[in-house]
């Protein structure tokens, strides 16, 4: 069986110990490198310390050094650190699954230029379950159509920087275009005071930020006599990491192209 060699960037994050963890009992994937931040107090250190034994791969801050050889990386980061990466990929024909969030529009242009080199399955969630979450927003949002205010209320733990989450703005964009609307043009992302009588075409956000909540999305249809919730609760980081791990597989024989989660279970 041909091993597929991942490297892991943000290795000494949640993520990355959550990863290493998961590369460690797949029989089909080998670690090749491990990333970390300039500065980090683990750089030369083994890997293997951070998901437990020796691994014989030091973490480095060099991405030629780690990529060099790899057939994917796993990244999940910040976004000028992960277009820094990609740009490395591009350059070494590396692969990538990007769960990384809060990408501006220019950002988000950046993963469909690399995409033109190499395969990206790039995704705010690597979820299996918050994938067909995804597909539900859709069914429920084409069977609701317009008589539903919709709300999507998210929480994730004090350490996240960015709000609403990569998540919960991606269930805004498919109910959206489920229902015809721009989500730029008819999000509201917080009230306070005399804000006036809500607008029918309103997808509201709410953020919670707190504890160690991992990550719990849930998007409220409210109708007159009813309301419909479609909730996704996340109680580990293992369930992110082995979506990536079969977002990896799935870029196995893909050499070029931008895919996400949907892409990867056969949704479309």
């Amino acid at each position: 069986m041909s091993l597929t060699k991942i490297v892991i960037s943000g290795a000494s994050g949640k993520m990355g110990r959550a990863l290493l963890e998961a590369i460690a009992a797949a029989p089909d994937l080998r670690l090749h490198g491990a990333l970390d931040r300039l500065g980090s107090p683990l750089l030369g250190r083994d890997a293997g310390e951070l998901g437990g034994g020796r691994l014989g791969i030091n973490v480095t801050d060099d991405p030629l050094q780690a990529l060099s050889g790899a057939d994917v990386l796993i990244d999940f980061t910040r976004p000028e650190a992960t277009l820094d990466y990609l740009q490395v990929c591009r350059r070494l024909g590396v692969k990538a699954v990007v769960g990384t969030t809060g990408f501006s529009a220019e950002g988000k242009a950046g993963l469909e230029s690399a995409a033109r080199d190499i395969s990206i399955v790039a995704a705010p969630n690597m979820s299996v379950g918050v994938t067909l979450s995804l597909k539900l927003l859709d069914l429920a949002a084409r069977v609701l159509g317009e008589g539903y205010d919709v709300e999507i209320i998210e929480a994730h733990h004090r350490h996240k920087v960015d709000a609403p989450s990569g998540t919960a703005l991606r269930m805004g964009e498919v109910v959206a275009q489920a229902l015809g609307r721009d989500l730029a043009a008819c999000a509201v992302y917080g009230r306070e005071g005399v804000t006036g009588e809500r607008a029918s075409t309103t997808i509201g956000f709410a953020t919670v930020r707190g504890g160690d909540v991992v990550g719990d999305h849930t998007v409220l249809f409210a109708g007159v006599g009813e309301r419909l919730e479609i909730t996704h609760k996340a109680s580990s980081r293992a369930t992110f990491a082995q979506g990536a791990l079969r977002a990896a597989r799935f870029l196995r024989g893909r050499k070029t192209g931008l895919f996400d989660m949907q892409d990867v279970l056969g949704f479309r």
